[in-house]
């Protein structure tokens, strides 16, 4: 599985960013698509996931909602659109694809990631 994400940037506190991520290659039907973040100097931490069968979301409690994850499965796109965005949003974002079900919240449960795209929100 290939994953290629867009979108990202510069924003000030309070607009909006909308990623979305394309996936190829072998079938993702079964599989889980993931957003991750990572500041500068801490740990990459979950930000939202989404099983391409049913469409069950998760958030973590910290983009609940502000952030919303969406699937377009004749596309194999994964989309986040973030609002009313802070500073403490700013980091690298990541989507990931995981085979399983359910939240999937670790990084070591994801095996296909996309590039990191920088998002930072200024005051």
């Amino acid at each position: 599985v290939q994953l290629q994400a867009s979108g990202g940037g510069l924003v000030q506190a309070g607009g909006s960013l909308r990623f979305s991520c394309a996936a190829s290659g072998r079938t993702i039907s079964s599989h889980v698509m993931g957003w991750f973040r990572q500041a500068s100097g801490k740990e990459r931490e979950f930000v939202t996931s989404i099983s391409w069968i049913g469409g069950r979301t998760y958030y973590a409690d910290s983009v609940k909602g502000r952030y919303t994850i969406s699937r377009d499965n004749a596309k194999n796109t994964v989309y986040l659109q973030m609002n009313s965005l802070k500073p403490e949003d700013t980091a690298v974002y990541y989507c990931a694809a995981a085979r399983g079900l359910g939240v999937l919240s670790e990084p070591i449960e994801y095996a296909y990631w996309g590039q990191g795209t920088l998002v930072t929100v200024s005051s």
